[in-house]
């Protein structure tokens, strides 16, 4: 079985306040010209990439309550708080935060919510 580049993400789950982010290829020049070695991008306390895929959010615990009426009901499925992030946004993330991972070739981050410190959002997407 081949995977698409369309739908190779598909099987990924993430879990809870985390999100999925693929960095924006590094630029080896500098504005002034110098070129840098390989990884000196990648030091930087700050970095952004689009975000790929996205968690449910925030677990909200279940209120169960004491009332006799409760005993004979199944449980709820666990509620979420959503993330402000969305697939297709820009996110300026901490590069301390974040947890490098290589999936089919590629490298991504999955990064907790509160490393992201800022979005850029294009609605036309």
């Amino acid at each position: 079985m081949r995977i698409s580049e369309d739908n190779k993400l598909e099987k990924i789950i993430i879990v809870g306040d985390r999100v999925l982010i693929k960095p924006k290829t590094a630029r080896d020049q500098t504005k002034t010209g110098l070129y840098l070695p390989p990884g000196v991008q990648e030091k930087e306390k700050v970095q952004e990439g689009y975000i790929m895929k996205v968690g449910p959010g925030y677990p909200i615990p279940a209120d169960f309550g004491y009332d006799e009426e409760s005993w004979g009901q199944e449980e709820e499925e666990v509620r979420y708080i959503p993330l402000q992030a969305r697939e297709g946004d820009l996110a300026i993330y901490l590069q301390r935060d974040a947890i490098e991972i290589n999936y089919l070739g590629e490298k991504y981050f999955i990064v907790p919510q509160s490393a992201v410190l800022m979005l850029v959002r294009e609605e036309d997407l």
